[in-house]
C-alpha cells in the first residue's frame, strides 16, 4: 500500500496597497518553490499570512478579523502577521489568540526561512521587542525590489520604499523607515526575467516613487529613461508620483515615450492651501493645478487621478466647500481616490485641533465620491469614438475578458484566448456608464 504524503497548504491575506500585494507575491515564490501549494485564504490551510497595513483604522480591524477566521478555520494552523501593523503594534498583536509569528517590515523577506523553523516559542519574540519601530531600524539595504506574479499579462514592480516625507497625517515613515531605492541595474535585471516571463506591462511602485534613487546617485528620470532603452517591455504605467517630484522634463518624455504610458496618479490630499499647510504637503493648490494643466496640455488624453483626505483637522465646513470646488473646477483632473481621515497613533496630526465628528467625515467622502464619478464620466465620453490600444487580460469572467486601454479606460469583449496577453487597437464604442468601461461586440 502506497503511504500520502501531506502537501503543506499556504494563504495570504493582503491589506493596503499594492506595495504589500507585490511583497506577498514575492514571498508566496519562496514558499512553492519549496512545496507549498497555495490556497484561498477562506480555505483551511497548514499556514496563513496576514500582510498588513496600519494606514487607517479600518486596515488594522481587518487585520486582527483576518486573524480570528484563520484561527476558527484550522485552530492547529501557524498564523503570521507581517507588515506595517505588526512593524508599529507587534505588542498589540501579540494579544490576539492563534498568533504564532510577528515579522515587521524590517523582518518579513525572511518568513520562509521563520515557518520553515521548529521553534515556534522563539520566532514569536522576533521583532516584539519594540513597540515603536523607531527603536528598530529599517535596513536600508534589504529586499527593496518585489513583483506580482499572478497575471500573466502584467506586473506590480516595488523599485522603492520608505518615505522621508512625514506628513503630518501618515504613519509610513515609521512604518516602513527611510527612502531608499534599488539601483538601476538591479530594476533592469528583473525586468530581463519579466520580458522572459512574456509580461506585457510593468506599473513601476514605490512609496514615495519620485525620491528613487537618493540614496544611489541616481533619479528616478534616469531610471525610465534608461528602461526606454534597455528594456523590451511594451508598456510602463506610474503607478503614484508626488505632485513636486513629477517634473515637466519628466513629462515631456513620457509624452514622447513609446513605452510610457499617458496615465498619473498624483496625490492631491487637500484643495485648499490651509489643509495642505496642515498636513505638511510640499506644493499649494496653485502648483497642483499648473502641473495638472502643463500633462494635459501635453498628452490631452492622459487619464489623471488623485488623492484626496476627507475630514483631516481644521476642515470646516467652508474649507471642505472651498477644496471640493477646487477638485471640480479641475478640468484635467479624470477621478479621485477618496479617503476618510483617521487618527493614527504618534503621527503630529493626532494632537491637532478642530476634530470632524466622524458622521460628517463619511458625508463628506460620499460626496467627493460622487465628484470622482462624475470627472470619470465625463473623461469616458471624451475619449468616444477614439482609437486606442488595449492589453487584454487572461481571466475568463462569464465569458467575457477586461482590459486597459493605454490612458486607463476598461474595455471589455467576448472571451477569447487567442486575444489574452496581446494588445489590439480599438475604436472605443458602446460605453456602460453603469459599469463604467466601454463593451467591444467580438
Amino acid at each position: 500500500m502506497t503511504q500520502t504524503t501531506h502537501t503543506k497548504t499556504i494563504a495570504f491575506h493582503t491589506l493596503g496597497c499594492k506595495l504589500n500585494f507585490a511583497e506577498s507575491s514575492d514571498l508566496l515564490k519562496k514558499f512553492t518553490l519549496n512545496g507549498y501549494t497555495q490556497i484561498d485564504f477562506h480555505e483551511k490551510a497548514d499556514v496563513y499570512v496576514i500582510n498588513t497595513c496600519s494606514v487607517t483604522q479600518i486596515a488594522e480591524k481587518k487585520c486582527r478579523n483576518a486573524i480570528r477566521q484563520a484561527s476558527h478555520l484550522n485552530p492547529k494552523a501557524l498564523i503570521a502577521v507581517i507588515g506595517c501593523f505588526a512593524t508599529l503594534r507587534p505588542k498589540e498583536i501579540q494579544q490576539i489568540e492563534g498568533v504564532d509569528i510577528i515579522l515587521g517590515n524590517e523582518e518579513k523577506h525572511k518568513l520562509y526561512d521563520y515557518v520553515s523553523q521548529n521553534d515556534i516559542e522563539w520566532l514569536n519574540t522576533v521583532s516584539t521587542n519594540n513597540e515603536n519601530v523607531s527603536n528598530t531600524p529599517i535596513n536600508i539595504n534589504n529586499n527593496i525590489i518585489a513583483s506580482s506574479a499572478e497575471d500573466r499579462t502584467r506586473c506590480f514592480l516595488k523599485i522603492q520604499d520608505g518615505c522621508d516625507y512625514f506628513c503630518s497625517y501618515c504613519t509610513i515613515p515609521y512604518a516602513r523607515g527611510r527612502s531608499r531605492s534599488a539601483k538601476i541595474s538591479e530594476v533592469i535585471d528583473v525586468i530581463k526575467k519579466i520580458e522572459d516571463e512574456g509580461k506585457k506591462e510593468i506599473i513601476l511602485s514605490g512609496i514615495n516613487i519620485g525620491t528613487f534613487g537618493k540614496t544611489n546617485g541616481e533619479t528616478f528620470f534616469d531610471l525610465i529613461k534608461a528602461l526606454e532603452v534597455q528594456t523590451n517591455i511594451e508598456r510602463y504605467r506610474i503607478s503614484s508620483i508626488e505632485p513636486n517630484l513629477l517634473t515637466e522634463e519628466m513629462i515631456d518624455f513620457i509624452a514622447e515615450s513609446r513605452s510610457f504610458l499617458p496615465h498619473f496618479h498624483i496625490p492631491l490630499q487637500a484643495g485648499t492651501d490651509f489643509l495642505l499647510t496642515a498636513m505638511k504637503r510640499k506644493y499649494d493648490t496653485h502648483f497642483f493645478s499648473e502641473r495638472l494643466h502643463y500633462i494635459h496640455s501635453k498628452l490631452p488624453q492622459a487619464f489623471i487621478a488623485a488623492d484626496v483626505i476627507v475630514g483631516f483637522c481644521g476642515e470646516t465646513e467652508v474649507e471642505f466647500e472651498k477644496s471640493k470646488t477646487f477638485i471640480e473646477n479641475l478640468e484635467p483632473l479624470s477621478a479621485l481616490h477618496v479617503f476618510t481621515y483617521s487618527e493614527r497613533p504618534n503621527t503630529f496630526s493626532v494632537n491637532l485641533t478642530g476634530k470632524v465628528p466622524h458622521y460628517i467625515r463619511k458625508q463628506r467622502s460620499f460626496s467627493l465620491q460622487k465628484v470622482s464619478q462624475k470627472k470619470k464620466l465625463h473623461f469616458y465620453n471624451r475619449n468616444s469614438e477614439t482609437r486606442h490600444k488595449v492589453l487584454w487580460e487572461s481571466n475568463n469572467d462569464c465569458g467575457y475578458m477586461y482590459g486597459f486601454t493605454d490612458n486607463y479606460i476598461r474595455v471589455c469583449k467576448p472571451f477569447n484566448a487567442d486575444s489574452v496577453n496581446t494588445i489590439e487597437e480599438i475604436k472605443l464604442e458602446n460605453l456602460d456608464m453603469e459599469k463604467m468601461m466601454f463593451v467591444l461586440n467580438g
